[in-house]
C-alpha cells in the first residue's frame, strides 16, 4: 500500500449500505511534521544581538533566525535586508505579545538590558514560546523566582546565556575537578573584568540593571562555584568602589572584590571591573593547580595543570552557535536544559549577598 503512487489509489471499504470511497488526500493526510530546526526570535538589537548572536545562527544546526523584536523602525529594515526576515515574523514592544499567534516563533530569546528579564520573560512564556534568557537573569532572587514560575506554569522551559557551561575548555577542567583527578579543590581566585569607557550604556545606569557585578561579576561568581564544584555558604567580605565617580554614580559599582567561602573552609577570591582587563581563574587542588586564562572570553581560553594543557581552539561566535544548538536539542529532544533557570537564580542571590555584605562590612550567611 505504501509502494502504491497517491495519485493512482481510491480506496474502497465495504460498508453496511455500500461502498465508501475515499479520496487518496484522505488517505494519505500526513500527521503534523515534527520540528527539526527551531525558529528563534531575538528580542533587543543591539551588540550582542547584531555582532554574536545574529551570525551565530547562521552557523547552527538546530535552530535558525525566524524573527525579531525591536522599537527601532530602521533596525527592523535594516535587519529585515540583511537576513531576509518576513514583515510578520518582525514585533515591536507594543504588539510583542501577537507572536504568541505565529508558528515561526519557537524561541523567544531575550538580550535586552537586565532590568527588562523578568517582564519579557514571563511575557514570551505567557505567549506560550521557550524561553532563553540572557545574563544576568534578573536584578533580584524574587524576580528571578516569578520567571522560573512563569516558565514552569506555562510547561515552557527556561535556559539562560552561559555560554562558558558549552564551552570545550571550560566542561574539561571542570571534569578534572568533578572527578578529583587532581584531589579536592583548596581555594580558587577568579577574576573578570575590561576597561569599559562608555559613559551612557545601560551598564552605567543603576535603574537598568548597571554595575560590574550583574555583568562580568557573574563570571567571577561562576568562575569560583564551577571551580569548587560546590555551592558557597557565606560571602566573608565584599567591598565595592570607583575611580570614575562621575562615570559610576551614587555607589554604582565599576569594580568588586569579595571573598566568598564554600563547605569544608575552602575560600573563593573573585574580583570583577569595568576599569582594568583581567581574565583568569586559578583553581589548586591538592595534587596541582589548573589555570584557565583567558577564563572568559568569547575564544582563546588556554588552560594548564599538572594532567597537560587544555586548550580546544575555535572562531568566534562557535561559543553562542554551541549554546543555541544545546538549548534548541535539549528542547526538541523533551531532555532538561543544561543551563536552567535555577542555575541563574543561584548567581543572583550571591549578587544580592556580595552587595549586602559590602554595603554592611558584615559577613552574610548564604
Amino acid at each position: 500500500m505504501n509502494t502504491i503512487s497517491r495519485r493512482r489509489v481510491i480506496k474502497t471499504i465495504a460498508t453496511g449500505s455500500g461502498i465508501l470511497l475515499l479520496s487518496p488526500k484522505s488517505i494519505f493526510a500526513s500527521p503534523p511534521r515534527f520540528k527539526d530546526k527551531l525558529g528563534i526570535a531575538l528580542v533587543g538589537l543591539g551588540y550582542y544581538s547584531t555582532d554574536l548572536l545574529a551570525p551565530a545562527l547562521q552557523q547552527t544546526k538546530h535552530c535558525y533566525l525566524a524573527g525579531i523584536v525591536t522599537g527601532t523602525p530602521a533596525k527592523a529594515e535594516a535587519w529585515k535586508q540583511k537576513y531576509n526576515i518576513p514583515d510578520k515574523n518582525i514585533y515591536n514592544y507594543q504588539n510583542f505579545d501577537s507572536i504568541a499567534n505565529n508558528p515561526d516563533i519557537d524561541v523567544i530569546y531575550v538580550v535586552l538590558p537586565p532590568s527588562m528579564h523578568k517582564e519579557y520573560v514571563i511575557r514570551a512564556a505567557n505567549a506560550g514560546k521557550e524561553v532563553w534568557c540572557e545574563k544576568p537573569m534578573a536584578l533580584t532572587e524574587a524576580e528571578c523566582k516569578a520567571m522560573i514560575a512563569a516558565c514552569r506554569s506555562n510547561k515552557k522551559s527556561l535556559a539562560i546565556g552561559y555560554r562558558l557551561h558549552h564551552e570545550p575548555n571550560t566542561q574539561e577542567w571542570r571534569g578534572i575537578i568533578k572527578e578529583k583527578k587532581l584531589g579536592r579543590v583548596t581555594k580558587i581566585n577568579c577574576a573578570a573584568g575590561y576597561r569599559d569607557n562608555r559613559t551612557d550604556h545601560w551598564k552605567q545606569k543603576k535603574e537598568m540593571g548597571g554595575g560590574v557585578l550583574y555583568d562580568m561579576g557573574v563570571y567571577a561568581i561562576q568562575g569560583a562555584r564551577l571551580g569548587a564544584n560546590m555551592e558557597p555558604v557565606a560571602i566573608v567580605q565584599a567591598q565595592t568602589s570607583t575611580t570614575r565617580p562621575e562615570i559610576y554614580k551614587n555607589g554604582l559599582d565599576e569594580t568588586t572584590i569579595a571573598t566568598l567561602e564554600f563547605p569544608g573552609g575552602v575560600l573563593a577570591e573573585i574580583k570583577t571591573s569595568f576599569g582594568e582587563n583581567i581574565n583568569f581563574n586559578n583553581i589548586t587542588c591538592e595534587k596541582g593547580e589548573i589555570k584557565i586564562q583567558p577564563y572568559s572570553a568569547y575564544n582563546g581560553q588556554n588552560g594548564t595543570s599538572p594532567l597537560g594543557t587544555i586548550n580546544h581552539p575555535y572562531n568566534v561566535p562557535y561559543q553562542q552557535a554551541k549554546q543555541m544548538d544545546d538549548d534548541a536539542l535539549s528542547i526538541l529532544n523533551k531532555k532538561p536544559m543544561l543551563v536552567p533557570g535555577e542555575e541563574g537564580l543561584r548567581d543572583i542571590r550571591i549578587v544580592e549577598a556580595i552587595y549586602r555584605s559590602a554595603a554592611t562590612k558584615q559577613r552574610v550567611s548564604l
